[in-house]
């Protein structure tokens, strides 16, 4: 297993290297035959009015699933300690539904599709004026189903994905006020 440790307005001490190293090792030991890498961002806000200040964010690859958690405190090694425990539990919740799905074969509910004729009504979008931030990720063919199972493994509200039934960027996403979860899907004509 590949563990990456990087800090955002904060040095890497060989005393927070080894912590993070004893934490997470431990919360993924029972998982190691499943992670292939662990990338793990201490940050601290520099900011008085944000708090907590001190964030541990670790993101884990596990045979191409992402697992993510992020977990804040006033103090760094308890915010390590919180986001050990979560991203533990996380795995474990992972493991048993990879173990269900490959002990039974349980037939999944399907999510209807949903069609969003006007995502925004009639307000008008505020777009920021720069990119602040890029990020590139791998994006293999999946079903809707397990598109889903991604979204609940990562601490997002949408997950955006290549669906293997029409080979199109699909967006799955969670609906707060309504329950449940809704399908982004491109329209065939864009008339």
């Amino acid at each position: 297993m590949k563990l990456v440790i990087q800090g955002k307005n904060i040095e890497i001490t060989d005393s927070i290297n080894e912590y993070v190293n004893e934490k997470i090792e431990k919360a993924v030991s029972h998982f190691q035959q499943l992670t292939t890498e662990v990338d793990v961002h201490l940050s601290v806000a520099k900011n008085p009015r944000i708090n907590p200040k001190q964030a541990a964010e670790v993101t884990i690859y596990a045979n191409g699933t992402v697992i993510r958690a992020q977990e804040s405190s006033e103090n760094l090694y308890a915010s390590i300690d919180l986001v050990a425990d979560k991203i533990a539990r996380q795995l474990r919740k992972y493991k048993e539904k990879r173990q269900s799905k490959l002990s039974k074969a349980k037939t999944v509910e399907m999510i209807e599709s949903e069609v969003v004729e006007n995502l925004i009504g009639d307000r008008q979008p505020e777009l920021p004026s720069e990119v602040v931030r890029t990020k590139y990720f791998a994006m293999p063919p999946m079903t809707v189903e397990e598109a889903l199972e991604q979204l609940q493994f990562i601490d997002h509200d949408f997950y955006m994905f290549s669906n293997s039934a029409t080979g199109e960027i699909n967006v799955i996403y969670k609906r707060y006020h309504h329950g449940g979860y809704g399908l982004i899907q491109p329209r065939l004509n864009n008339g």
